[in-house]
């Protein structure tokens, strides 16, 4: 493999890692504050498990949009109602909490 080619690959890897973590620290903020948990409550986690499984097996993968602006719609439509209120409740809270993340993931 050519290093462009390594290099090419570790961005995407990083890339989609970077699209965990953010979907995670979402969904940590929401069912902190709506379930009152420490740790993900059973939804949550179930959530979260499908939001990764669907970013591992994203046709998109190196130019992979954010789901708002992405073409295809792969989340069922319960998923996308559940994923959509923890976007809305937790997008304008990564701006204090955690504003790196939320720049890298509005510049996407």
């Amino acid at each position: 493999m050519g290093i462009f080619a390594h290099y090419f690959e570790t961005v995407i890897i990083m890339s989609i890692e970077r699209e965990k973590k953010t979907i995670a620290v979402m969904i940590q903020m929401y069912c902190k504050s709506k379930h009152q948990t420490i740790s993900l409550c059973d939804d949550c986690k179930e959530l979260l498990d499908y939001a990764n499984k669907k970013i591992d097996y994203c046709k998109w993968k190196e130019s992979k949009p954010t789901c708002k602006k992405c073409p295809t719609h792969c989340y069922k439509p319960d998923m996308k109602k559940k994923i959509k209120k923890v976007m809305r409740y937790s997008g304008p809270r990564l701006l204090l909490k955690h504003p790196i993340l939320l720049i890298k993931h509005v510049l996407k």
